[in-house]
This record gives structure tokens, C-alpha cells and sequence, in this order.
């Protein structure tokens, strides 16, 4: 991935980009100090032209999954000599959902199921977030699916403008937003992020948390990092990358050690889940246990884990539409050390060790699982080639002439009921 390295800043003397107003000078009033509290919360929620733009890009890529869901309901129905359609929401009513739906109707231990049985869905393995909003949720919209959807289609939104917003930190220029999100949306997993999985609302609340961070704002960094964690195991990934982040700017400004303690909030999360589990299981391991029983998640070497999936992806031992998503999971694993290859030479070191944790929780099980899902949240990527194609004017048009059609085919195969990581 023969990419260059994201500049921090154009320096102050850069002409500005066409259409873009100089900027105002700073007054002696607005030197007197950072601004409140909530003067940074209004500003964090006011949308700018860029954000309106973004977000017109995501409700486009909405509509043309919904058409492209209506379609493939019918055309590929469970029962291929049906007569009837099925419900405009049952394409989305597929694998994780039903998990998260249990847990938000039934709770991790219903009456008529015991902790760990052989008969059991391992629900423990999910964390707690997003089926909490989803019951809130459900008061007011009744149909479980449609909250569901709701949920991510909302929680989508705040991500794409986040992810623009920290695209633009780095690189202002408006296009590298817009690219980036563009990048995302069209993705070979984009599809997960309209379904009710957790992709969206871990990234609704990941993304501004490391744009809080960005701006030394650790308090709103540690505070969504936590909110993140109850969505994801992948928010104590994230709490990492941010503690590292601040070392580096305390380094610099002894002031911001004050803030330190803050840095302690995303464990928290983690720490009662793990105790609310042991105190029905009586098991301080029960979301690693839960794991391996239902996903093979158990520790092997990663030399172990990359020979196991090649073995199911090229030896013939899976089904075909299985081998081609243990191919794709090759894929994405390979897309993953590349961009953590090119992040270290870019001393962008809290972002590495966000994707290096990442990588080795995929990349030590028995076989690969869920990575292409799993390239959704690494926003160092989608940056990473929207800088790409600012220097590039053929990278966009070839971008989308390889992800496109992948896209596509992913949708309709999760749409349709296949496996698609």
C-alpha cells in the first residue's frame, strides 16, 4: 500500500484552500484562556457546511443499501419457491443480532438458561452497551429490528462526521473528510454499519473520543472512551492508544498530569462486566470462556492462527462461500500489518498500538474470525488513503472500481442470510 505519510499541519503561512475564508485574528479577549465546558460541547455539536456535505454522502449510501436490501429479500428468499415477501427488516434480522436481541429482551440469564450449558448461545461474549440502548430505545419504536436500525443509523451519522472532523485535524482540507468518509461508507463491510450490530455505535462514541483527545481535551476522552467500552472489547484498545497519547503531550506540558486520573474511567466498564458475569457464573473468565466456546477464540500462536485459516480458506476442508470469507479474513489481516508498518514509520504511535492490540486479539485465535468487520473501526486506514488520494487523482476512481463491486457482493451475501464475517 504505497501510501505517504499524513502531515499533522500545513503551516500557518499555507494559502488558503479555494473558497475557504482567512482566518480571524486572535483578539486579546480570546487569549484569556481555554473555553468552558459547555462552550466546547456547542461547538462539538454545531454542523458546518463540511459536516452537512458528509452528511447528505451518508444518507445516500443509506438509501442504496435499503434499495439494495429490498431487492435481494426478494430475489433470495429462504424458501426459493415463496410466493409472499418477506418483511421489509427481516434481511437485517441475521447471526449477531439475534444474540443482541436476546440479551435486550431476556437478559444474560434467563430462567431457562444456565450459565455456560453446552445448550446455550454464549451470549455472555457480548458486552452489555449495545443491548442496553437498544432496550431504552425500544420503549419508544416497538419493533425490535426497527430500534435496532434506528440505532445505527443514527450512531452512523455522528461517526462520519466525527471521522471527518479528525481527517481535517490532520489535513485541513475539506476532501480528505469527504474521501475518508466516502472510503468507509463503501468499504467491503460498509453493510455493518446500517445493520444492528455494534460497528456504528462503537465508532459513534470511539471517534469523537479520539478527537477529544487530538484536542487535549482528556476528560471528554476518557468519559466517551468509557461509554465505548461498553460497547466493544475493543474500547480497552482504544483507552490504551488515548493513556499513550497523553504521555506523549505530558511530555511537553507538565500541566497536563492534572488530568491523569482520568485516563483510570474506561476500565470501569470492563471491571463491572467482568463482576456482574462472575457474580452469576462465579467465573472471573466468563467472557473468555464464552468466546471460545462459540467462536473458537481460544489462544493459539499467530504463526498457528494464519496456518488454520489458510488451511479452511485454500484446502478445500470448508465449503466454497466459507473459503472465500476465510480468504477475505487473510486479506484484511495483511491490510492490517501494512497499515501498522506504515503508522510506526509515521511515529504515529498511539494509533499503532490501538491497531497492534486489534490485531493480535484477531490474530491469535484458532482461525481468523471477523477481521473484514473489524477494518470498519480502523480509522488510521480510511485517513490514511484519503490523504492518499489528495495526491492522487486516479486513486479515488480506482479505489471505488475494486471496493464497489466487493461491497456489494458482501451486502447481498449478508442480506440474503450467508455468512459475511
Amino acid at each position: 500500500m504505497p501510501v505517504s505519510p499524513p502531515p499533522t499541519r500545513e503551516p500557518a503561512c499555507a494559502a488558503p484552500h479555494r473558497g475557504t475564508p482567512p482566518p480571524r485574528p486572535v483578539t486579546a479577549a480570546r487569549r484569556k484562556g481555554p473555553p468552558r465546558p459547555a462552550g466546547r460541547v456547542r461547538g462539538a455539536l454545531r454542523l458546518g457546511r463540511d459536516d452537512a456535505e458528509v452528511l447528505c454522502l451518508y444518507l445516500v449510501t443509506r438509501a442504496a443499501l435499503w434499495i439494495t436490501a429490498y431487492c435481494t429479500g426478494r430475489l433470495f428468499p429462504a424458501d426459493p419457491e415463496a410466493r409472499e415477501a418477506p418483511g421489509v427488516l427481516a434481511p437485517f434480522e441475521r447471526w449477531d443480532w439475534g444474540h443482541y436481541l436476546n440479551i435486550a429482551r431476556d437478559g444474560y440469564f434467563p430462567a431457562d438458561l444456565s450459565p455456560g450449558s453446552s445448550g446455550g448461545d454464549n451470549r455472555e461474549a457480548f458486552f452489555p452497551g449495545f443491548p442496553l440502548v437498544l432496550r431504552a430505545v425500544h420503549v419508544a419504536v416497538p419493533h425490535w429490528t426497527a430500534a435496532g436500525l434506528l440505532i445505527s443509523l443514527l450512531a452512523g451519522a455522528v461517526a462520519v462526521v466525527a471521522l471527518s472532523r479528525i481527517a481535517r485535524h490532520h489535513v485541513p482540507d475539506t476532501r480528505v473528510g469527504r474521501r475518508a468518509v466516502l472510503f468507509l461508507l463503501v468499504s467491503p463491510c460498509g453493510t455493518f454499519l446500517a445493520a444492528g450490530y455494534t460497528e456504528a455505535l462503537f465508532l459513534a462514541l470511539a471517534l469523537p473520543a479520539w478527537l477529544a483527545a487530538q484536542r487535549h481535551d482528556w476528560a471528554l476522552a476518557a468519559t466517551l472512551t468509557a461509554l465505548a467500552t461498553t460497547v466493544r472489547v475493543s474500547g480497552l484498545f482504544l483507552a490504551a492508544a488515548v493513556a499513550l497519547h497523553f504521555l506523549i503531550v505530558a511530555r511537553a506540558d507538565r500541566r497536563s498530569w492534572r488530568k491523569a486520573p482520568w485516563l483510570a474511567l474506561p476500565a470501569v466498564p470492563a471491571g463491572l462486566y467482568t463482576w456482574y458475569l462472575h457474580a452469576h457464573t462465579g467465573d472471573w473468565m466468563a467472557w473468555k470462556h464464552a468466546q471460545e466456546r462459540g467462536w473458537y477464540r481460544d489462544f493459539h500462536a499467530p504463526w498457528e492462527a494464519w496456518s488454520h485459516t489458510w488451511e479452511a480458506a485454500f484446502s478445500q476442508s470448508q465449503t466454497t462461500p466459507y473459503a472465500l470469507m476465510f480468504q477475505a479474513e487473510l486479506v484484511a489481516m495483511l491490510v492490517g500489518l501494512v497499515l501498522l508498518g506504515f503508522l510506526i514509520r509515521w511515529r504515529r504511535l498511539p494509533e499503532a498500538l490501538y491497531l497492534a492490540l486489534t490485531l493480535w486479539a484477531l490474530g491469535t485465535s484458532y482461525w481468523y474470525t471477523s477481521i473484514p468487520r473489524a477494518t470498519l473501526l480502523w480509522w488510521p486506514l480510511w485517513i490514511a488513503l484519503a490523504h492518499r488520494a489528495r495526491t492522487s487523482r486516479r486513486f479515488t476512481a480506482v479505489y471505488l472500481c475494486l471496493t464497489v463491486p466487493v461491497s456489494m457482493i458482501y451486502a447481498v451475501a449478508f442480506l440474503s442470510g450467508r455468512w459475511a464475517g
